[in-house]
């Protein structure tokens, strides 16, 4: 019976330098949390930010016998904002999309729509933007470049907004969020398919929405030298 006592006297001692120990650790990561996010409403630092593919979507919407948009992904994406915070205007914003990783949520849409009658990836593998220009409107501003897909390239404008700041962590030199939205005519760029229903409505539309959700990341500068 001394041996059970002692042996529970022990586990109670283990079990509250257990808590001890993680009540600690929770308050210290809890402290570090609160402490990153005291500057995320500041304007964050210039530098080149690279977009996080494992939380940003490149999207697009295209409405389907005039009833409702149906949507898609480019899942295999890089993109770079090299921002200037002093002059927002003076930042620049590139991405390429790889039409072959379209997702569309039905295989074989999805396969339809890397076929020539969409996409044609197999001799345009990618989509890619490249910005121009940037200006101020309003409480956002509008993005400028030039929009690339099956070989065509013209000029689109991205309204977009600075959707908030995550000052420097342990594994970072900040974040950024980034969101647009843009809506261009496919038949522009050769996307041709499609017809019309016997009421004249078109199976698809030829206006198509494309959304950017970015979250882009800036790479951690290195420690100064002694």
């Amino acid at each position: 019976m001394k041996r059970f006592a002692a042996v529970l006297g022990f586990a109670a001692i283990i079990g509250v330098a257990l808590v001890s120990f993680w009540q600690t650790g929770a308050e210290a990561g809890t402290a570090a949390f609160h402490a990153r996010f005291e500057g995320a409403s500041k304007m964050g630092d210039s530098g080149a930010y690279t977009f996080d593919k494992n939380h940003s979507a490149i999207g697009f919407r295209v409405r389907h016998m005039g009833l409702v948009d149906v949507p898609g992904y480019f899942r295999d994406f890089t993109g770079t904002v090299n921002f200037d915070a002093k002059d927002v205007t003076k930042s620049t914003v590139e991405f390429t999309a790889k039409a072959t990783s379209v997702d569309a949520g039905v295989a074989p849409r999805d396969n339809h729509l890397r076929s020539k009658d969409f996409f044609e990836v197999e001799k345009f593998a990618d989509i890619t933007f490249k910005s121009t220009k940037v200006e101020k409107k309003g409480k956002g501003y509008v993005l400028t470049g030039d929009f690339t897909m099956k070989g065509v390239t013209k000029s689109i404008a991205f309204p977009f907004e600075i959707s908030g700041w995550l000052p420097p962590g342990e594994r970072d030199g900040g974040k950024m969020g980034i969101t647009a939205e843009t809506t261009i005519n496919r038949r522009d760029f050769g996307v041709n398919y499609g017809t019309n229903l016997p009421s004249g409505i078109p199976s698809l539309s030829d206006e198509v929405k494309i959304t950017l959700l970015i979250e882009a990341v800036k790479k951690k500068d290195a420690p100064k030298a002694d």
